[in-house]
């Protein structure tokens, strides 16, 4: 069955891995494995790393009930609160020494958005009410000093005063605002108003949705643009499979969540466009390609992006009953059986394969972008979805 085996990586592989990496000297988890396995313990430790490390285990624990989890979720959230959250300014920093003291004071949009996530899961984890003011504390900052009138600015120097966006910008371009920034400042606030219904999280929901609708999404293209000077013009053709596919799920999740009719039918005609528009593109009949630039496509297997992908088909199958989705989810699931999970002995997944299935040397095991949040959330939303009632007489 689909779903015990991915219980079984979740339980037996995922989970232990991530366990091993708890820094009992110094707070948080370490932050960085080399190719070969090999750990360094004084490596700096990512605030995105430890955010989404802290999100895992406290996932972890609502669905496993096993309280070990909940101690790890714990001691994530405690570096969170002691080191990486700066008491004069607000807001979290970018990077951290080994021992928990500021290296990169940066202060980026996207990096708040994980704090808010991890926060929102450690309290609904614990019941811990200091988590959730501390999430709608940066919720709050984010509001007043991140934003503009035509939406979320991203990089800010340790006081808020803007400055060059490279942390969030890639080929080739510098970038004023990201897709990839907003999509995730909506699955922040959207955990934020799960757990407090807060009527001004929401409102900043439908705000962003509006510029999901409006601006990153191209309907001539059916895809979302990615790169944006400051009024959302696009300054690169780019295809990003992996963010559209997954973009296509969170945004129905927070659809589901805002339980509103009539954005629903508007937005969930994009949700499926998008996820047929990279089944035709970017599904290969067995891995799912990275990118497209300028007309050439990138069609590498990145880890975060095949645990996205069957998510994203899963999804896809739930809202149409179109079964190629699910055909197509659970070739994805044999293929990262079969290449993209590490078997080595204390190892987890590769970074990245290429068009061969081959490991490509070189890319770490843990590093501050490389962490249990998209693999370890594959395995929740299967477990989720596909229990009883949701399709649990399903083979794989």
């Amino acid at each position: 069955m689909f779903v015990d085996e991915v219980k079984k990586e979740l339980n037996s592989h995922i989970i232990p891995f991530w366990m091993s990496l708890k820094d009992d000297v110094n707070g948080g988890y370490y932050g960085y494995m080399d190719y070969d396995l090999n750990l360094f313990v004084e490596a700096s430790k990512g605030v995105i790393l430890n955010s989404r490390i802290t999100w895992f285990f406290s996932n972890s624990y609502m669905r496993i009930k096993n309280e070990k989890l909940l101690a790890c979720a714990r001691h994530g959230y405690e570096f969170l609160r002691d080191k990486c959250i700066d008491k004069k300014n607000g807001g979290v920093y970018w990077e951290m020494d080994y021992k928990g003291n500021p290296i990169d004071t940066t202060k980026h949009t996207y990096n708040q958005a994980f704090a808010i996530y991890a926060l929102c899961a450690y309290y609904e984890a614990s019941g811990e009410k200091e988590a959730l003011e501390l999430a709608m504390n940066i919720y709050d900052l984010i509001e007043e000093k991140c934003t503009d009138e035509y939406g979320y600015l991203e990089a800010f120097t340790v006081d808020f005063k803007p400055e060059s966006n490279e942390k969030l910008s890639e080929n080739g371009v510098m970038a004023e605002k990201t897709m990839n920034t907003l999509l995730h400042v909506l699955e922040g606030y959207t955990q934020l108003y799960k757990v407090s219904q807060s009527e001004k999280v929401k409102k900043s929901i439908y705000w962003i949705l509006d510029i999901f609708e409006n601006k990153v999404y191209n309907p001539a293209l059916k895809r979302q643009e990615v790169f944006f000077d400051k009024t959302y013009n696009s300054i690169i053709d780019l295809h990003s499979y992996g963010h559209d596919i997954e973009t296509a799920w969170l945004v129905d999740r927070t659809l589901e969540i805002l339980e509103d009719s009539e954005i629903e039918n508007r937005l969930n005609e994009i949700t499926k466009e998008l996820t047929e528009q990279t089944y035709k593109v970017a599904f290969n009949g067995k891995s799912f390609a990275n990118e497209c630039e300028k007309g050439v496509v990138d069609g590498n297997s990145v880890w975060w992006v095949q645990a996205e992908a069957v998510v994203g088909f899963i999804n896809g199958w739930q809202k149409t009953g179109n079964v190629k989705y699910l055909d197509a989810a659970l070739a994805l699931w044999d293929y990262i059986k079969e290449k993209l999970i590490d078997k080595r002995e204390g190892s987890e997944w590769y970074w990245l394969l290429d068009e061969e299935g081959n490991p490509v040397e070189g890319k770490p095991i843990v590093e501050p972008w490389k962490c249990p949040y998209h693999n370890g959330r594959m395995c929740f939303e299967v477990m989720d979805r596909l229990k009883k009632g949701k399709g649990e007489c399903i083979d794989a």
